[in-house]
């Protein structure tokens, strides 16, 4: 069908620039604008004195006190599964992930498992694997890690003690932090670590 000239404008119909424009908005909104909105809000679910992260099963943790709990859930509330686990914190350049899964075996072959399966992705080793035992009596270990986007450490705990280790899910924690930035938060992060417990001592 012809368009009259009056309704013509470069070759296009001059009636159908109002819904396109409106159709455009809406786009631009949903891919840019709602993002930009969700990380100009500040995320308030800040850490207080006496909170304590639910790893499942009865297994705790102690955060970081003023640090943001972005995923995750403390004590008291719905609770998560230990091989399912998944918690976020964060504080200025620093995070602080963990992560639950089955897993058989030791928590240096663990930790030895997600480094072969990162391949390429994971970051340069710097500083030997050593061992942490927790307050409560876990034996994790423990190395340094640096890269291009800064520094960190990454731990691995079976979360039980005594005879049942081998069959226990297992925890991988890793700290990443901005360049310069690790030493800062160094001793909150061993904090948390020795304050790692399992639900049942076996």
């Amino acid at each position: 069908m012809r368009v009259p000239v009056e309704h013509r404008w470069l070759g296009l119909d001059r009636r159908t620039f109002g819904p396109g424009l409106v159709a455009l908005a809406v786009a631009l909104v949903l891919i840019y604008g709602l993002p930009a909105l969700d990380a100009a809000i500040p995320w308030h679910n800040e850490i207080r004195a006496g909170d304590v992260l639910d790893l499942g099963d009865g297994a705790t943790a102690v955060p970081p006190v003023g640090w943001q709990l972005e995923d995750g859930t403390l004590t008291g509330g719905a609770g998560t599964g230990a091989t399912s686990l998944q918690v976020l914190l964060v504080t200025g350049g620093t995070t602080i992930g963990m992560q639950g899964t089955a897993f058989r075996g030791t928590a240096r072959a663990f930790l030895d498992q997600v480094r072969r399966s990162e391949g390429d992705n994971a970051p340069a080793v710097d500083g030997e694997v050593g061992t942490l035992t927790t307050d409560a009596g876990l034996v994790g270990v423990v190395r340094s890690t640096t890269g291009p986007g800064g520094d960190g450490v990454e731990a691995a705990f079976k979360m039980a003690t005594g005879t049942a280790v081998d069959a226990a899910p297992a925890l991988l924690v890793r700290v990443r932090s901005a360049p310069g930035q690790f030493e800062r938060q160094r001793d909150k992060v061993t904090a948390l670590l020795r304050s790692i417990a399992p639900g049942t001592t076996r």
